[in-house]
């Protein structure tokens, strides 16, 4: 294996780590009935009020993706929502499509909100950007595309967020030890990753856990355990392709792109391909694929940062969240066509990323 290979597998290893526990960790969860009860006390919450509980599902979302990551959000969040909006017999496409859009717009303020914010982390150091340094740069962009993604939601579902609902008596009986287990896992990940530890572990140790009381409490359960190969697979592709076509000519043709400078002008040029890019091709390879002709500026790095964390929301592959949400959404039997998917996420994608962007221009 090349050195360059090596380097790569080093950095992507841990991430599709990361992706294969989480999931373990959010289908368990779900059979132990944590989304149930979970999704129960946010009904309770909203004092049966639609728009209540709509903003609960908002904050939870905002500060899920914030502290605990983009992708824990689209499978721990997603079955809640859908979930409580069922109870309540509100429809569920507005709850739904909160999650999926805040898990990708509200992903920019800490490094551990999003995994290629802990890419660029690295290099930012190398910049000479520490973690204050990044916080300095991402809480305006940060803000900006979290107000603009809640006014459009709020806009573009307001007719379905109106009224009043009923509350049902109780959550469904589970079995009590899994599911005060499976709680404490889900809740324990959120000091975890603000801790700093690279997300993979604490999920790993979380999944272990889980399973390792299912083998005991009830061991069919694990027939209901679905992991993601073909995702993991796929993306895995994508990543050795992307960086073989970088040493191919591909290096030379993105820096056409990306252009140089650090104006106004510029830094929206570079958001724009990196959200053009990671629609194409999925955010992580496209992140690393720009990193090396979009990092001679840290405001420039995070410029990118804005295109590929905001911008996804157009194809189903554009982010490993969007690809876990629609298979949480499928699981429960909530479907999403395509192409609604690519023309709501297209507005969402390009009125966020420009309230981030306009946000870094003003505040770098």
């Amino acid at each position: 294996m090349s050195a360059e290979l090596a380097d790569l597998a080093g950095r992507v290893v841990p991430v599709l780590a990361f992706l294969i526990a989480i999931t373990v960790v959010a289908e368990i969860a779900d059979a132990a009935g944590v989304f149930d009860v979970a999704a129960h006390w946010a009904a309770r919450a909203g004092r049966q009020r639609v728009w209540v509980l709509w903003l609960l599902v908002v904050a939870i979302a905002c500060v899920s993706t914030i502290v605990l990551s983009l992708d824990t959000t689209a499978v721990l969040l997603t079955p809640v929502a859908i979930t409580v909006a069922r109870q309540v017999g509100v429809a569920t496409l507005p709850f739904a499509m909160t999650t999926l859009w805040l898990a990708n717009t509200a992903s920019l303020l800490l490094p551990v909100s999003n995994l290629t914010n802990l890419l660029a982390l690295h290099r930012l150091g190398q910049l000479g950007v520490g973690q204050l340094g990044y916080l300095r740069l991402a809480w305006a962009p940060a803000l900006a595309a979290i107000v603009a993604t809640v006014l459009l939601l709020a806009l573009r579902h307001r007719r379905a967020l109106t009224g009043r609902y009923a509350l049902e008596s109780s959550p469904e009986t589970h079995d009590r030890t899994l599911l005060v287990v499976a709680s404490v896992c889900c809740i324990a990940l959120g000091p975890a990753f603000v801790a700093g530890l690279t997300p993979w572990i604490p999920s790993a140790a979380a999944a272990a856990i889980l399973v390792g009381t299912v083998l005991v409490r009830d061991r069919t359960l694990l027939r209901r355990v679905s992991v993601p190969w073909q995702m993991v697979i796929g993306v895995s592709v994508l990543f050795v392709v992307v960086d073989v076509a970088i040493n191919h000519g591909l290096r030379e043709l993105l820096t056409s792109l990306v252009g140089a400078g650090t104006g106004a002008g510029a830094l929206l040029r570079v958001g724009g391909v990196g959200l053009l890019s990671a629609n194409a091709v999925n955010n992580l390879p496209a992140y690393l694929a720009l990193e090396s002709v979009s990092s001679d500026a840290p405001v420039r790095l995070f410029a990118l940062l804005i295109g590929v964390n905001v911008g996804p929301l157009i194809t189903v592959w554009g982010s490993l969240a969007t690809l876990l949400w629609r298979q949480r959404c499928r699981a429960a039997e909530v479907t999403v066509s395509t192409a609604y998917l690519a023309r709501e996420g297209l507005v969402c994608a390009v009125v966020a990323s420009a309230a981030a962007l306009g946000a870094l221009v003003l505040v770098r």
